[in-house]
């Protein structure tokens, strides 16, 4: 089961005790942070969360597999994920 943006919207409401639009907007803006960081090539670490990291990839050449039909695939620039120990050990607790 997937958390969605309004699972996270009720549970900052909640837990805040503060009204739904508020909620949404803090979510908003704590994602409207992480974009802008990483469209601007940036590394967004969150301490005990883990690190979103840009990586660039360079052009190569690839096939579609319906046609075999080869072509250039362009350089382009990637988001990777790489947890922390403290969720990484949260993850797999016995």
């Amino acid at each position: 089961m997937a958390l969605t943006k309004t699972d996270i919207t009720e549970k900052i409401q909640h837990g805040l005790n503060i009204s739904r639009t508020n909620a949404y907007n803090i979510m908003e803006d704590f994602l409207k942070i992480i974009k802008d960081s990483l469209s601007d090539g940036d590394d967004v670490m969150i301490s005990g969360f883990g690190k979103f990291c840009v990586n660039n990839k360079k052009s190569r050449k690839g096939r579609n597999p319906a046609t075999n039909k080869e072509m250039n695939l362009p350089a382009r620039r990637v988001v990777t994920f790489k947890c922390s120990g403290k969720l990484r050990n949260l993850i797999n607790k016995d």
